[in-house]
Protein backbone atom coordinates (compact mmCIF):
# COMPACT_ATOMS: atom_id res chain seq x y z
CA UNK A 1 0.00 0.00 0.00
CA UNK A 2 1.02 3.57 -0.59
CA UNK A 3 1.04 6.22 2.11
CA UNK A 4 -2.48 7.49 1.36
CA UNK A 5 -3.93 3.96 1.22
CA UNK A 6 -2.33 3.14 4.57
CA UNK A 7 -3.73 6.29 6.13
CA UNK A 8 -7.25 5.50 4.95
CA UNK A 9 -6.93 1.90 6.13
CA UNK A 10 -5.69 3.05 9.55
CA UNK A 11 -8.56 5.52 9.78
CA UNK A 12 -11.04 2.70 9.07
CA UNK A 13 -9.38 0.60 11.78
CA UNK A 14 -9.75 3.52 14.17
CA UNK A 15 -13.50 3.68 13.53
CA UNK A 16 -13.81 -0.09 13.99
CA UNK A 17 -11.81 -0.18 17.22
CA UNK A 18 -13.64 2.84 18.62
CA UNK A 19 -16.99 1.13 18.01
CA UNK A 20 -15.73 -1.83 20.07
CA UNK A 21 -14.66 0.40 22.99
CA UNK A 22 -10.97 -0.36 22.47
CA UNK A 23 -9.81 3.25 21.83
CA UNK A 24 -12.22 5.58 23.61
CA UNK A 25 -11.59 9.31 23.85
CA UNK A 26 -8.22 10.07 22.30
CA UNK A 27 -6.60 6.88 23.56
CA UNK A 28 -4.52 4.51 21.45
CA UNK A 29 -2.20 5.10 18.53
CA UNK A 30 -1.56 3.42 15.19
CA UNK A 31 1.30 3.33 12.71
CA UNK A 32 2.26 1.61 9.46
CA UNK A 33 5.54 1.39 7.57
CA UNK A 34 5.60 3.29 4.28
CA UNK A 35 9.26 2.62 3.51
CA UNK A 36 11.82 0.34 5.15
CA UNK A 37 14.88 2.04 3.66
CA UNK A 38 14.96 4.82 4.57
CA UNK A 39 12.55 4.05 7.42
CA UNK A 40 9.32 6.01 7.14
CA UNK A 41 6.12 5.50 9.13
CA UNK A 42 2.70 7.08 8.97
CA UNK A 43 1.42 7.55 12.52
CA UNK A 44 -1.53 9.07 14.33
CA UNK A 45 -0.93 12.56 15.71
CA UNK A 46 -1.11 13.25 19.41
CA UNK A 47 -4.65 13.82 20.70
CA UNK A 48 -6.51 12.41 17.68
CA UNK A 49 -9.93 10.86 18.30
CA UNK A 50 -9.65 7.43 16.70
CA UNK A 51 -13.37 7.20 16.00
CA UNK A 52 -13.24 10.39 13.92
CA UNK A 53 -10.14 9.85 11.78
CA UNK A 54 -10.45 10.84 8.12
CA UNK A 55 -6.96 9.78 7.04
CA UNK A 56 -5.70 13.32 6.54
CA UNK A 57 -4.47 13.73 10.11
CA UNK A 58 -1.64 11.23 9.86
CA UNK A 59 1.96 12.34 10.02
CA UNK A 60 4.92 10.75 8.31
CA UNK A 61 8.01 10.30 10.47
CA UNK A 62 11.54 9.06 9.93
CA UNK A 63 13.60 6.62 11.98
CA UNK A 64 14.51 9.37 14.45
CA UNK A 65 10.82 10.19 15.10
CA UNK A 66 11.12 13.50 13.23
CA UNK A 67 8.10 14.62 11.20
CA UNK A 68 8.91 14.65 7.50
CA UNK A 69 5.38 15.21 6.19
CA UNK A 70 2.29 16.75 7.72
CA UNK A 71 1.85 19.24 10.52
CA UNK A 72 1.35 18.53 14.17
CA UNK A 73 2.94 16.43 16.87
CA UNK A 74 3.20 12.64 16.49
CA UNK A 75 1.91 10.35 19.21
CA UNK A 76 3.80 10.61 22.48
CA UNK A 77 4.58 6.92 22.13
CA UNK A 78 6.23 7.18 18.71
CA UNK A 79 9.52 5.83 20.06
CA UNK A 80 7.76 2.61 21.11
CA UNK A 81 6.44 2.12 17.57
CA UNK A 82 9.93 2.55 16.15
CA UNK A 83 11.39 0.02 18.61
CA UNK A 84 8.74 -2.56 17.69
CA UNK A 85 9.21 -2.04 13.95
CA UNK A 86 12.95 -2.53 14.28
CA UNK A 87 12.80 -5.47 16.69
CA UNK A 88 10.07 -7.41 14.91
CA UNK A 89 10.36 -6.25 11.30
CA UNK A 90 6.76 -5.11 11.69
CA UNK A 91 4.82 -3.45 8.93
CA UNK A 92 2.27 -1.98 11.34
CA UNK A 93 1.88 -1.36 15.09
CA UNK A 94 -1.49 -0.94 16.81
CA UNK A 95 -2.07 0.17 20.40
CA UNK A 96 -5.44 -0.10 22.16
CA UNK A 97 -6.79 0.88 25.59
CA UNK A 98 -9.54 -1.65 26.24
CA UNK A 99 -11.07 -2.23 29.66
CA UNK A 100 -9.85 -5.83 29.87
CA UNK A 101 -6.28 -5.10 28.79
CA UNK A 102 -6.14 -2.36 31.42
CA UNK A 103 -7.54 -4.54 34.22
CA UNK A 104 -5.45 -7.63 33.47
CA UNK A 105 -2.27 -5.59 33.01
CA UNK A 106 -2.66 -4.49 36.62
CA UNK A 107 -3.83 -7.79 38.12
CA UNK A 108 -0.88 -9.71 36.63
CA UNK A 109 1.79 -7.01 36.82
CA UNK A 110 3.59 -8.60 39.76
CA UNK A 111 4.05 -11.78 37.70
CA UNK A 112 5.66 -9.77 34.92
CA UNK A 113 3.17 -11.02 32.37
CA UNK A 114 0.03 -12.96 31.57
CA UNK A 115 -0.07 -16.55 30.32
CA UNK A 116 -2.84 -17.49 27.89
CA UNK A 117 -3.24 -21.15 26.93
CA UNK A 118 -5.77 -23.57 25.50
CA UNK A 119 -7.96 -21.22 23.47
CA UNK A 120 -8.77 -22.01 19.84
CA UNK A 121 -8.43 -18.30 19.05
CA UNK A 122 -4.70 -18.50 19.72
CA UNK A 123 -4.41 -19.97 16.22
CA UNK A 124 -5.18 -16.51 14.87
CA UNK A 125 -1.72 -15.35 15.95
CA UNK A 126 1.03 -15.52 13.36
CA UNK A 127 2.80 -18.88 13.35
CA UNK A 128 0.53 -20.56 15.92
CA UNK A 129 -1.08 -23.79 14.71
CA UNK A 130 -2.60 -25.32 17.84
CA UNK A 131 -4.92 -24.28 20.66
CA UNK A 132 -2.44 -25.94 23.04
CA UNK A 133 -0.01 -23.06 22.49
CA UNK A 134 1.02 -21.12 25.60
CA UNK A 135 1.28 -17.39 24.85
CA UNK A 136 3.21 -15.22 27.27
CA UNK A 137 2.19 -11.56 27.16
CA UNK A 138 4.81 -9.47 29.02
CA UNK A 139 3.56 -6.64 31.24
CA UNK A 140 5.72 -3.53 31.46
CA UNK A 141 5.40 -0.75 33.99
CA UNK A 142 3.96 2.39 32.45
CA UNK A 143 6.34 5.33 32.22
CA UNK A 144 5.95 8.89 30.97
CA UNK A 145 9.64 8.98 30.04
CA UNK A 146 9.38 7.55 26.53
CA UNK A 147 13.12 7.19 25.98
CA UNK A 148 13.37 5.05 29.10
CA UNK A 149 10.23 3.07 28.25
CA UNK A 150 11.47 2.48 24.69
CA UNK A 151 14.62 0.92 26.14
CA UNK A 152 12.47 -1.41 28.28
CA UNK A 153 10.43 -2.35 25.21
CA UNK A 154 13.61 -3.12 23.28
CA UNK A 155 14.93 -5.30 26.11
CA UNK A 156 11.60 -7.13 26.52
CA UNK A 157 11.25 -7.94 22.83
CA UNK A 158 14.79 -9.33 22.85
CA UNK A 159 14.15 -11.47 25.94
CA UNK A 160 10.77 -12.80 24.72
CA UNK A 161 11.28 -13.36 20.98
CA UNK A 162 8.06 -15.35 20.62
CA UNK A 163 5.78 -12.68 22.05
CA UNK A 164 3.10 -11.31 19.74
CA UNK A 165 2.24 -8.43 22.07
CA UNK A 166 2.92 -6.75 25.39
CA UNK A 167 0.82 -4.84 27.91
CA UNK A 168 1.63 -1.57 29.64
CA UNK A 169 0.36 -1.61 33.22
CA UNK A 170 -3.01 0.14 33.65
CA UNK A 171 -2.54 1.42 30.12
CA UNK A 172 -3.24 -1.03 27.33
CA UNK A 173 -2.15 -3.45 24.62
CA UNK A 174 0.57 -3.16 21.98
CA UNK A 175 0.68 -5.61 19.10
CA UNK A 176 1.98 -5.64 15.54
CA UNK A 177 2.10 -7.57 12.30
CA UNK A 178 4.12 -7.96 9.13
CA UNK A 179 1.20 -6.25 7.37
CA UNK A 180 -1.52 -3.92 8.57
CA UNK A 181 -4.11 -6.67 8.07
CA UNK A 182 -2.10 -9.03 10.26
CA UNK A 183 -1.72 -6.39 12.98
CA UNK A 184 -5.48 -5.74 12.90
CA UNK A 185 -6.16 -9.47 13.21
CA UNK A 186 -3.78 -9.69 16.16
CA UNK A 187 -5.65 -6.94 17.99
CA UNK A 188 -8.95 -8.74 17.44
CA UNK A 189 -7.53 -12.09 18.58
CA UNK A 190 -5.73 -10.68 21.61
CA UNK A 191 -8.62 -8.50 22.75
CA UNK A 192 -10.87 -11.58 22.57
CA UNK A 193 -8.35 -13.63 24.57
CA UNK A 194 -7.93 -10.92 27.18
CA UNK A 195 -11.66 -10.51 27.65
CA UNK A 196 -12.22 -14.28 27.80
CA UNK A 197 -9.42 -14.65 30.34
CA UNK A 198 -10.73 -11.77 32.42
CA UNK A 199 -14.32 -13.00 32.42
CA UNK A 200 -13.23 -16.53 33.37
CA UNK A 201 -11.21 -15.22 36.30
CA UNK A 202 -14.09 -12.98 37.32
CA UNK A 203 -16.48 -15.96 37.23
CA UNK A 204 -14.15 -18.28 39.11
CA UNK A 205 -13.70 -15.76 41.91
CA UNK A 206 -17.29 -14.53 42.00
CA UNK A 207 -19.73 -15.11 44.84
CA UNK A 208 -21.01 -18.65 45.30
CA UNK A 209 -24.69 -19.31 45.78
CA UNK A 210 -24.77 -22.81 47.21
CA UNK A 211 -28.19 -24.23 47.95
Amino acid sequence: MGSKELQLALAAIGHSFYSRNWVLGTSGNFSAVVSAEPLRLVITPSGAHKGQLSGDEFLEIDGDAAVVRGSGKPSAETLLHLEIVRARGAGAVLHTHSVWSTILSDLHANAGGLEVEGFEMLKGLDGITTHAHREWVPILENDQDMTRLAAVVRSTLTKVPGAHAFLLRRHGLYTWGRTLAEAERHVEILEFLLEATGRMKEHSHGPRHDS
